[in-house]
C-alpha cells in the first residue's frame, strides 16, 4: 500500500536525504502530498516535479512568484507564507518529516501532530522549546513520534530490548549519546577564540547545514539532544550521558540493569535513520555505505571537556531549572549562532551570550504556545542586546 508523505524542510540537508530515499524506493511506495521549504523556490520546484507532489510551499512570501514560475505547467499547487506552511503540515497524510531548522519549525510540527499519523522528528528544537506541548499534542491525537536525529534514532532502536510492564524503562540504567566532538575537538581555548565561520562549518564527519554545524562545533547540538532525549525517553537527566566518539560509528547506547549494553552502529549517513523512520515498523533498502569494522580498526570514546565546551553544562542547567529555561537556551543560541555566522560575534562568545541570557531571564513559566513564542522572542532580543554590549565593551 502506498504511504502518503509530507516533507517539512524538504530543501535542507535532512529533507534532501528524505527526497533521495523516496526517489530510490519502488514506484508507488510513497505518494507526496506536500513539500515545504523556506526560500529555495527553484530547488523546491525541482523536487516537486521529480516526486509528483500535489503541493509546494515556500515560507517566504517574496519567493512565491519564483515558485509559481518554476512550477508552470506541472500541475503542482503552489502556496507561500507561514500560514501556508502550517496548512500544508495539517493536511492528512500517513507520514510527515519535520525537518524545518530551529524554533521556526514548531507551529508546523504541532499542526502535523494534531492531525495524527506518524511524525518523523528531525527538528529537535521543537522538543527543546515546547517539549510538554509537543508530547501532549501527540498523545491527544494518537500520533506516533519517531526520532530522526541519528543519536535518538539509535536509542529508539536500542530500547527495543526494554521491558513492557507498567514501567518499561525500569531496567534502563543509562542512555548514552555520542558526539563527534566537532572540528575543534582537540583545539586549545586560545586557538578557538580565533575560529572563523568558514572553519566552524567544516564538520569532520557529517554533512550538515550551517547552523547545525556550528552547534556541533560548540557542542550545543549535543546539549539540545540531551534535552530532547530526556523528553523522548522518560529517564532522569542524570542517567543520560554524553561521550565524544570521533569515528561517529556508534550512534547511541542503552545500558540495562543486567549489565547488557545495546548499541546501534552504522556509517555516519543521515539516510540510515531517515530510512528507519520512513519504513517503520518495517525496514527499507538504502544505498548508504556499509560499515567496515575491519577497515575502521578502532572505536574511541572520551569524556567531553566542560571548560572548552560549556554548552553541555548550560543545557543541563536549563533542563534542571525547568519552566521556559530551555526555550531561552535555544533562542539565545540561535541568535548567537546567527551573529557568529554574520561575523558579529566570536566563536567562544556564543556560549557566553547564551549563559548570560539565561542568567538575566531565569526560568519563567511558559505553559502554552503563545507564552513559549513570546519568551522565545524576548530571549532573542536579550541575547542580541548582550552581544551588542560585549561588542561595545
Amino acid at each position: 500500500m502506498s504511504r502518503s508523505v509530507t516533507i517539512l524542510g524538504s530543501t535542507g540537508s535532512v529533507g534532501c536525504s528524505t527526497v533521495a530515499l523516496i526517489a530510490e524506493a519502488p514506484p508507488g511506495a510513497y505518494r507526496i502530498e506536500a513539500l515545504v521549504a523556506n526560500r529555495d523556490a527553484v530547488g523546491l520546484a525541482a523536487q516537486a516535479r521529480r516526486l509528483g507532489a500535489r503541493l509546494a510551499v515556500v515560507a517566504d512570501h517574496g519567493c512565491y512568484g519564483a515558485l509559481k514560475d518554476a512550477l508552470a505547467g506541472s500541475g503542482v499547487e503552489a502556496a507561500a507564507g507561514p500560514e501556508a506552511v502550517v496548512a500544508a503540515a495539517a493536511r492528512p497524510v500517513d507520514w510527515t518529516m519535520a525537518a524545518i531548522v530551529g524554533a521556526a519549525g514548531l507551529p508546523a510540527t504541532l499542526a502535523a501532530l494534531a492531525r495524527g499519523g506518524v511524525l518523523a522528528l528531525a527538528n529537535k528544537e521543537s522538543l527543546v522549546c515546547a517539549g510538554q506541548i509537543v508530547l501532549a499534542t501527540a498523545r491527544a491525537a494518537g500520533a506516533t513520534l519517531l526520532p530522526v536525529d541519528s543519536e535518538h534514532n539509535a536509542i529508539f532502536q536500542a530500547l527495543a530490548s526494554r521491558g513492557a510492564g507498567a514501567d518499561p524503562y525500569a531496567t534502563v540504567e543509562k542512555i548514552v549519546l555520542t558526539a563527534s566532538g566537532g572540528p575543534f575537538r582537540t583545539m586549545s581555548l586560545a586557538d578557538m577564540a580565533g575560529v572563523t565561520p568558514d572553519a566552524a562549518v567544516k564538520h569532520p564527519v557529517w554533512s550538515m547545514g550551517a547552523k547545525i554545524s556550528i552547534d556541533s562545533a560548540t557542542m550545543m547540538n549535543k546539549g539540545l539532544e540531551l534535552i530532547e532525549a530526556v523528553r523522548l525517553f522518560p529517564v532522569p537527566e542524570e542517567r543520560v550521558e554524553v561521550l565524544v566518539h570521533p569515528q561517529s560509528t556508534v550512534h547511541g547506547l542503552v545500558q540495562y540493569a543486567d549489565g547488557s549494553v545495546m548499541a546501534q552502529l552504522g556509517t555516519p549517513d543521515m539516510r540510515t535513520p531517515i530510512a528507519h523512520a520512513l519504513a517503520w515498523p518495517a525496514r527499507m533498502a538504502a544505498s548508504v555505505p556499509r560499515l567496515d569494522l575491519v577497515g575502521l580498526g578502532r572505536l574511541d570514546f572520551f569524556a567531553p571537556d566542560p571548560v572548552r565546551f560549556p554548552a553541555l553544562r548550560l543545557a543541563r542547567e536549563a533542563l534542571r531549572a525547568g519552566g521556559g529555561a530551555t526555550t531561552i537556551l535555544n533562542a539565545a543560541n540561535e541568535t548567537a549562532v546567527g551573529m557568529f555566522l554574520d561575523r558579529r560575534l566570536g566563536f567562544l562568545e556564543i556560549a557566553a551570550v547564551v549563559e548570560e541570557t539565561l542568567a538575566r531571564l531565569g526560568a519563567p513559566a511558559a505553559e502554552d504556545l503563545a507564552a513559549i513564542l513570546a519568551l522565545d522572542g524576548a530571549a532573542r532580543d536579550e541575547a542580541a542586546r548582550i552581544a551588542a554590549e560585549r561588542a561595545a565593551a
